[in-house]
């Protein structure tokens, strides 16, 4: 709907007389001053995609949320899937977010959901989508799923890393197979290092041998995994455009051969891991400065997706803070 259709002639008289009064004051008094900041918040921001984990917050912050997405170059929104959140939400935050031209992906995982015992977690998650999607009327359905899981941070993989990998695989499959029978892309998230790790269990599964054995007859973990998923987002968090991408090669000449894309991520949250993983005590100027630079390494390989930051309520309060 036109904005300008609505409005009446009184007020178009009041517009009017309001441009006047600026122009005139204008040419009296010279050119009007504007802080310095208003340059960065003007700035073309880099299109990216990014994660809501707070799910609640669509029940009274939807409007706010979406505002500050579009306005960030936010064309894809990974939210999350709670129980807790009742469906109606979910369907206005869908159908608000398809007026801002954000597409809206179902997010869930955990770090068990690599192991066979917790399928059914896979199961309830994949069986929620089915019955709201067809529930949902066109402008309200999800148009795309994401996971995360992160079996390295469970106790199993400690003890025995190649006894969860092919558990890992067989719950990867599945969700493939039930995202096809949605007829919904699937992508997921991935560290940057998986690499190091193939999908055949060596002879010796000593730490040395998980980190350095990846012969050419041997397919690396995340080849495996970029081979399943429509696409991937590698959890390459660095605070500089160039350690990001340098984290990120081996996974796009992967998936070359592969014939998929792989999306480069950044973090904006506080990270224990040290200064150098996150953009968190960095200005919000400089991150917008590093993702610009980041489109422009990453579009030097024909596998690039795009660039995902982690996640929503972060950056903004970078933005807010700035």
């Amino acid at each position: 709907m036109k904005e300008w259709d609505i409005i009446n002639s009184h007020q178009k008289n009041c517009i009017q007389r309001l441009f006047f009064t600026l122009l005139s004051s204008i040419i009296i008094f010279g050119s009007i001053g504007f802080p310095a900041s208003t340059e960065a918040s003007t700035a073309v921001k880099v299109p990216k995609a990014t994660w809501l984990w707070k799910v609640q917050l669509i029940e009274t912050q939807s409007d706010e949320l979406l505002s500050f997405a579009a306005s960030e170059g936010i064309y894809v929104i990974y939210l999350q899937v709670s129980k807790n959140v009742d469906i109606r939400h979910y369907k206005s935050f869908i159908s608000k977010a398809n007026q801002y031209g954000i597409e809206i992906h179902a997010l869930n995982g955990a770090p068990n959901w690599a192991l066979e015992a917790n399928r059914k977690h896979l199961r309830d998650f994949m069986d929620w989508i089915r019955d709201y999607q067809q529930s949902a009327a066109a402008e309200e359905k999800f148009t795309g799923i994401h996971v995360d899981i992160e079996p390295y941070l469970t106790q199993e993989w400690k003890n025995n890393v190649y006894d969860v990998i092919p558990q890992w695989q067989s719950n990867v499959e599945f969700l493939v197979q039930e995202a096809a029978n949605l007829n919904l892309p699937i992508a997921a998230d991935l560290p940057f290092w998986l690499d190091k790790y193939t999908v055949e269990e060596p002879d010796d599964t000593s730490e040395t041998s998980n980190t350095s054995d990846t012969s050419d007859t041997k397919e690396t973990l995340s080849s495996w995994m970029i081979s399943k998923y429509e696409s991937v987002t590698l959890m390459s968090y660095r605070d500089t455009a160039k350690a990001v991408i340098g984290l990120a090669v081996q996974e796009f000449e992967e998936a070359e051969a592969l014939n998929k894309r792989v999306y480069t991520a950044v973090e904006t949250k506080y990270s224990s891991e040290g200064d150098h993983v996150s953009f968190y005590k960095n200005s919000y100027e400089y991150l917008n400065s590093e993702l610009a630079k980041l489109e422009q390494l990453g579009g030097q390989y024909s596998t690039f997706g795009g660039i995902a930051v982690h996640d929503l309520l972060a950056l903004k309060e970078m933005a807010e803070r700035n």
